[in-house]
């Protein structure tokens, strides 16, 4: 399916809500939007929906989940389902609208198969980069097709080091070639006057593009995971 084609129905086509999810701090809708041929199932974040943070701006967290996005796309990587921020006739006003990827919810992180877990240097390399404060194991998604799909990236991109994740894994080992080869052709695209850098704009702060660029140069020169912190709370709560 083409992806401007997605991305416009996530604009442009008629949503309606379907349900809401109840496990979470945030207001999360499922929803459809239709355009032309296309029927797609959608997650739904309004900002009026977003529970006020202590360390976050108010009614910024959709626009994270956005930049989320554009980050996994610059990589080359994909794994963050197509997510837009609408703000035309969205049923509970402008929010992150996101392709919802069908799954198994009982399959995450924690009982991963061996195939799947070789896939988690990436999941720890972007969350590095995104500053991800929420990596919860049920955040991994894997589709029916054996797709590896990221989600929930409201609480990122904070300018100060945030990072709570369950995925340590590689803690301490180097980042693999060819992904140090993915940051280097990505940190280019994060300096002022860049289309990237542009395109980021409306979703982040001047400060949190710049600490995003710094981010992803210190691993670059670094070449090697990080381990967890030992002066404040490395994990998510709860772990799922």
């Amino acid at each position: 399916m083409e992806k401007d084609l997605i991305l416009s129905a996530l604009h442009e086509g008629k949503m309606r809500v379907e349900g809401q999810f109840l496990y979470g701090s945030n207001y999360t809708f499922l929803g459809i939007c239709q355009f032309k041929d296309l029927t797609l199932k959608t997650v739904y974040k309004p900002l009026k929906g977003e529970r006020p943070l202590w360390d976050f701006p108010p009614h910024t967290l959709a626009r994270r989940e956005v930049a989320a996005y554009l980050v996994s796309e610059g990589l080359g990587w994909e794994f963050v389902p197509a997510t837009v921020f609408r703000t035309k006739n969205a049923p509970m006003g402008p929010g992150s609208v996101q392709v919802f990827i069908e799954h198994e919810p009982e399959y995450h992180y924690f009982n991963f198969k061996e195939a799947d877990q070789a896939r988690l240097p990436q999941v720890m390399l972007f969350d590095l980069l995104i500053n991800n404060a929420d990596r919860k194991a049920g955040h991994l998604l894997i589709d029916p097709d054996g797709n590896l799909w990221l989600i929930d990236h409201g609480l990122s991109f904070h300018v100060e080091d945030k990072l709570r994740t369950v995925v340590w894994d590689h803690a301490g080992k180097p980042i693999p070639d060819p992904l140090q080869q993915d940051l280097e052709n990505f940190i280019p695209s994060l300096s002022p006057g860049a289309d990237f850098h542009r395109s980021l704009k409306p979703y982040l702060s001047g400060d949190e593009i710049d600490a995003l660029h710094q981010r992803a140069a210190a691993l670059l020169k670094a070449g090697t995971f990080p381990l967890p912190p030992e002066d404040r709370r490395a994990y998510p709560w709860p772990l799922v």
